[in-house]
């Protein structure tokens, strides 16, 4: 993932509001959001070349997403996957802080990373580029490509754009945010971030939705989940080269809930 804005137990209805993009070169083969053969309890999108994911949910409440830190003269092409961190605690038992207490002795072996973990209570942010780790009290959120909140330009849009959204009708939460998440307007050169990739690669990479020749935005999700357990997870998966057009999948179930048979 490359953004992801969130509002923690900050809507009447919705515990948790999630509307993302997944940023990553078109010719990384990939699957679309659904349940996984080997882990049945697990909604996500799956990396086809390592097998992990970015962003996922369990029918037991278990979330967790990921977003890389953009440093090009750290990066080690022989780095485990990050997609593994995401995919491993959704099959795992373990709470959220827990989870980060067994990586955190390994963390360093992987670049640059941004992980949130939900274990169906306490909503944790945890970064190997930043010491320790938080639980988070409710609020509204933004992770891009460097640490949480950094108000990169659109990371502080999206957060306007989530608190504008759910201050609608609740019927509307959801196609707010995806266009929200399809915003293509660069930043002004003078807020770019400046991360080490050159002024033209930062304008390009700079809006919500990033469309380059090679890379850009892959899939945009909205994740709802209700105060009573249930989830709606909406996943548009982008034409490529990257367009206009999309697909879209939609799952909704309820937590706790067995999926029923037939």
């Amino acid at each position: 993932m490359c953004l992801v804005l969130f509002a923690w137990e900050k809507h009447p209805r919705h515990r948790l509001i999630v509307a993302a993009n997944r940023d990553e070169f078109y010719a990384r083969p990939t699957a679309a959001a659904g349940w996984w053969a080997d882990h049945p309890r697990v909604l996500a999108g799956r990396d086809l070349r390592e097998g992990g994911t970015w962003l996922g949910i369990t029918r037991d409440g278990r979330f967790a997403a990921v977003t890389n830190v953009r440093e090009p003269e750290m990066y080690r092409v022989d780095a485990p996957s990050r997609g593994h961190l995401v995919g491993n605690f959704l099959v795992s038992r373990a709470p959220s802080m827990g989870y980060v207490a067994g990586l955190m002795p390994i963390s360093p072996a992987f670049n640059g990373f941004n992980l949130l973990l939900w274990d169906g209570t306490t909503l944790a942010w945890f970064s190997n580029r930043s010491p320790g780790a938080r639980t988070l009290p409710p609020g509204v959120y933004g992770l891009s490509n460097a640490l949480l909140d950094t108000p990169w330009p659109k990371v502080v849009l999206g957060k306007d754009d989530l608190r504008r959204a759910m201050e609608e009708p609740d019927d509307e939460l959801e196609a707010r945010l995806f266009t929200s998440l399809a915003r293509r307007d660069p930043a002004p050169d003078a807020e770019l971030p400046r991360t080490g990739v050159g002024d033209e690669r930062e304008r390009a990479l700079s809006s919500a939705f990033i469309a380059t020749p090679e890379y850009g935005t892959r899939c945009s999700t909205v994740l709802l989940v209700g105060h009573d357990g249930e989830v709606s997870f909406t996943e548009r998966t982008t034409t490529l080269p990257a367009t206009d057009g999309w697909s879209e999948v939609r799952h909704r179930f309820r937590i706790g809930e067995e999926p029923v048979a037939g």
